[in-house]
């Protein structure tokens, strides 16, 4: 299956600007607010996204973060583990050190509480060591119907690594490079799913953001020959994290595409009309979130595809 009902968010305690993953997370800003009103104000649209995703019906399990592991980023569960259909666990290595601290067999524990079956934990973060960081979710798009994985390389996001995890795993690699301007300069992307979202039948993608010809054309070839609709972003709209979106399961397996009221604000009538052919649009402000973490709705989201025991 391509989407879940079940997803895991970590509610935040310390949330805050990471000074550690803004060298190269050049979506993040800082806020001129005391960091207890930032984490208030990120709690606030944590809850109220959590509200909206039960109200339609996704099984959201919220486990709350440690306070005193000191995580500023732990909201984004999704770039240190994922959940596989056949009970494996994927575990990755991490490029700010205090992010690694938000690996917690507690998660585990919980998840094994609510009846999913871990069989097996394939275990990548000692590529730390090296200096070697392949950040989860945030870095793979995974199709996972037709056994693909879509990685754009940054320092993020290793491409042998990244080889490795796609043998592991079964399935064919699409890799490529993803820019952003920065003050005059085209700089790689810290993670894949920011400027791309795969969903069962189409893909929301920033291809300006792609600037080899020949690395856009193989993805856009990929995606077709899958039968994907390609709903093109702009580069703008992609800094409103219109490419960081997932599809998920509600009631009776009605799908939604979940996003941030600024991803949902910057798309034309056009392009909403195109998703709305395929699924609802279901979006919840996260502007705090957005502005300090560099991350959005498809960040805050673990999908859970494990098997029930």
């Amino acid at each position: 299956m391509q989407t879940t009902n079940t997803i895991l968010m970590i509610r935040p305690v310390n949330f805050r600007m990471n000074e550690q993953t803004a060298v190269n997370n050049y979506f993040q800003e800082d806020l001129d607010l005391k960091n207890a009103e930032i984490n208030a104000n990120a709690q606030n649209e944590f809850d109220a996204f959590v509200e909206k995703l039960r109200a339609v019906g996704v099984n959201v399990i919220v486990e709350e973060d440690d306070k005193l592991m000191d995580t500023p980023d732990s909201i984004f569960p999704n770039n240190w583990v994922s959940f596989h259909e056949n009970g494996d666990v994927a575990l990755y290595p991490m490029f700010a050190e205090n992010r690694r601290k938000e690996r917690r067999d507690e998660v585990f524990i919980r998840l094994e509480s609510e009846g999913f079956k871990i069989e097996n934990i394939i275990d990548y973060t000692s590529a730390e060591e090296e200096g070697i960081f392949l950040e989860g979710t945030g870095s793979l798009l995974l199709d996972r119907i037709n056994h693909k994985a879509y990685c754009a390389l940054s320092p993020r996001a290793d491409e042998d690594l990244f080889i490795e995890f796609c043998e592991d795993f079964e399935y064919s690699p699409i890799v490529f490079t993803a820019y952003q301007s920065v003050e005059g300069e085209r700089l790689p992307i810290y993670h894949t799913n920011v400027m791309m979202c795969l969903a069962e039948n189409f893909a929301v993608i920033c291809l300006d953001s792609i600037d080899d010809k020949k690395e856009r054309k193989n993805v856009v070839k990929s995606l077709k020959q899958d039968g994907k609709t390609i709903i093109e972003i702009t580069e703008a709209q992609m800094h409103q994290f219109a490419g960081n979106m997932l599809q998920v399961r509600g009631h009776l397996n009605q799908r939604y595409l979940v996003m941030s009221k600024a991803a949902h604000d910057s798309l034309t009538p056009a392009q909403v009309s195109q998703i709305e052919k395929f699924c609802p649009i279901l979006s919840s402000s996260l502007e705090t979130i957005e502005t300090c973490g560099g991350g959005s709705a498809r960040c805050m989201m673990a999908e859970v595809f494990l098997p029930k025991a």
